[in-house]
């Protein structure tokens, strides 16, 4: 194993978390917050471990889809360690596993919560928390390489272990333009809906919390009824950059370079979709009666299935007092989640795509034993590698899913309260429902049940393997037997 390019990338890493704590240390400044100091002294020590690591350049700079699992999954617990520690320092989160697990939280673009009175924070913490959301829907990966000169034709690696969804390809032939053109994206949506919400007289300061938390599909509230206490204009344009946001960001490529034909035939964007306008067209009809009128209940339906499929948490009502119709919906969202590609959680559209088109294909085959028939998506063949690797991943994911939530209920809290906190944090929803519901948090869990989640949360956003390679004797035994050498 190269451990040198795992040191070097984990540094240069660390250097970006330092100046990334620029943006709470200017709001530190522009509101007189004496907690914006603590932010000052993490980004320094960030700043100061990421130039030692990178003072010496790795010999090798090629590495193998090992490496770029555990570079993933270190630089994710490192970003999520230091980016902690000013709530911890400032007093305003002192729990060390609270701290963990609100920014783990944060990173993952989960947006669950210990907190039970948000506005209690400084403004300084508030736009970190959501400012986490935005660095850790893209990719901090993928933001070093599109700014970080690494040579070698293996970095794809890197994106592979970091990117969401069963395939990762490269848009255009070099690797790092590649990663550009996802940021320019990225950031191209983020100004436009600042600018949408500030021009809905929404404070600047709660906009741009709310657009960083919009994009990355995160959904920390600076607010404690969330997002409910805007217009219903405002509810209306994060509604749509949910959605936006949720779908797989080559459309956005496509169309772009005016390839509009190959946009509007990618058929998970067509399925994602689909199941949106379904799903919202069912909800709305069973709690059209619990709103003053029909636009009403649209809204609300519209905005809450857009948060849950893309895996944002953002709340305008408590969907928790919902039928359990729409409950039971709510929960089968949570599981589907957005696009690959996208910056979404879930298990993806494509996934479900494909594994419903497998059982189609073994249906056929017991009508027709002989016959001999490939499974396609967007019109090309679907490679037995990636179904393996699909089936392998649903198969992991039950595993993983039932051992957590036998874990959490061994302190007692009722099935749905277990359920949903599990489902909720390893697809990178936010709230649960029950005692994790939109008008509860995840603060009165015991402090092995919030490790547990953490592991869940960590384990949703890198696509499960990268984290479990970590524990996998195998690949540390590689690299302290190359060090004896």
């Amino acid at each position: 194993m190269n451990g040198s390019i795992i040191r070097y990338i984990l540094g240069q890493v660390l250097k970006i978390e330092g100046a990334f704590m620029a943006i709470p240390i200017i709001t530190a400044v522009c509101y007189g917050e004496f907690e914006g100091f603590y932010y000052v002294a993490v980004s320094a020590v960030c700043l100061i471990l990421g130039i030692l690591m990178t003072l010496k350049k790795p010999k090798s700079n090629t590495f193998y889809l090992k490496e770029g699992c555990i570079t993933t999954s270190l630089c994710w617990i490192f970003l999520s360690f230091f980016g902690c520690l000013p709530f911890i320092f400032s007093g305003e989160i002192p729990s060390f596993t609270d701290a963990v697990f609100e920014t783990v939280s944060g990173f993952t673009t989960t947006g669950a919560s210990i907190l039970s009175n948000v506005e209690a924070l400084s403004h300084c913490s508030l736009l970190w928390r959501s400012f986490t959301h935005w660095i850790g829907g893209m990719g901090v990966l993928v933001f070093l390489l599109a700014i970080v000169p690494l040579n070698g034709g293996s970095h794809i690696n890197l994106m592979r272990a970091e990117s969401p969804g069963p395939v990762v390809g490269k848009l255009v032939p070099k690797l790092r333009h590649t990663a550009r053109i996802l940021y320019i994206i990225y950031l191209i949506l983020t100004v436009i809906q600042f600018i949408l919400l500030v021009a809905g007289k929404m404070p600047v300061f709660d906009a741009l919390s709310t657009t960083f938390g919009t994009a990355g599909t995160g959904g920390f509230g600076i607010k404690t009824d969330s997002i409910g206490g805007y217009s219903p204009y405002i509810q209306w344009v994060v509604t749509v950059f949910m959605l936006l946001f949720g779908v797989n960001f080559n459309a956005y490529y496509f169309i772009l370079y005016r390839h509009f034909k190959k946009a509007f035939s990618m058929e998970e964007v067509r399925a994602y979709f689909i199941i949106v306008v379904t799903a919202v067209g069912i909800i709305m009809v069973d709690v059209v009666n619990r709103f003053s009128s029909f636009w009403e209940a649209l809204r609300h339906s519209a905005f809450q299935v857009a948060s849950i499929i893309t895996t944002t948490g953002y709340t305008t009502t408590d969907f928790n007092a919902w039928s359990q119709t729409s409950r039971l919906i709510i929960v089968m969202l949570m599981f589907v989640g957005a696009c690959a590609g996208s910056t979404g959680g879930g298990i993806k559209v494509s996934r479900f795509v494909v594994v419903v088109k497998t059982v189609f294909k073994e249906l056929g085959s017991y009508i027709h034993p002989k016959s001999i028939r490939k499974i396609k998506f967007d019109g090309k063949p679907v490679e037995h590698d990636v179904v393996r690797s699909i089936n392998v991943y649903f198969i992991t994911f039950i595993i993983i899913f039932g051992i957590s939530i036998f874990l959490v209920s061994l302190e007692g809290k009722d099935l749905v309260t277990s359920f949903t906190a599990v489902s909720a944090t390893i697809n990178n929803i936010g709230p649960g429902l029950e005692g994790v519901g939109p008008t509860g948090n995840f603060g009165g869990l015991s402090n092995l049940s919030k490790w547990v989640l953490i592991f869940d949360m960590l384990a949703g956003r890198l696509e499960l393997f990268p984290l479990l390679l970590l524990f996998h004797p195998a690949a540390w035994r590689d690299m302290f037997s190359r060090k004896r050498q």
